[in-house]
């Protein structure tokens, strides 16, 4: 989660995670002149999509989505609730030395509801989250590791969140 002076906390883990599928929020805009595209200017809106998780864990939705439990711990969505921004961290498995990437100013809207009934096989249901992932204030969308990002670093990406040009320390 962001803290009101802009930085965030240690990250939780989230299991049960299924997929993601972010992409790219922007656009080109061509300038004509001289009967040519004299120049072409791009916006960078950050990226948006979808997490799909085996279920959101009741923590996710209390810190970040805004719901509260009541003394008899049930678990109440409040449409006055704000959600929290949080940076989201991630591995891409399967690719050769797995990538790491931090995503920040993330939001989330809450998860739909759906259910259906067991017919010979059981087969699990997911939630979805859509995450909609912005700029910091100097600019920065995302950090991602490349194959030349020290051991250190790697080793403790999920310490804290990381910022730009950090110590490996």
């Amino acid at each position: 989660m962001k803290t009101a002076e802009g930085t965030y906390e240690t990250p939780v883990a989230i299991p049960g995670a299924v997929s993601i599928s972010l992409a790219q929020q922007g656009q080109l805009t061509p300038f004509h002149a001289d009967g040519v595209k004299y120049y072409v200017s791009s916006s960078n809106g950050g990226y948006e999509g979808d997490l799909v998780l085996a279920m959101v864990p009741d923590e996710f939705r209390e810190d970040v989505l805004g719901e509260t439990l009541d003394t008899n711990q049930v678990l109440f969505e409040n449409a006055n609730k704000r959600p929290v921004e949080f940076a989201l961290g991630f591995d891409v498995d399967g690719d050769q030395g797995t990538t790491k990437f931090w995503f920040y100013n993330c939001t989330a809207t809450r998860p739909s509801i759906d259910a259906q009934t067991n017919e010979d096989t059981i087969t699990p249901q997911t939630d979805t989250l859509t995450i909609s992932c912005a700029s910091t204030e100097d600019g920065t969308v995302r950090g991602k590791t490349t194959p030349e990002t020290e051991g250190t670093i790697l080793t403790a990406w999920y310490t804290n969140v990381y910022k730009k040009d950090q110590s490996s320390e």
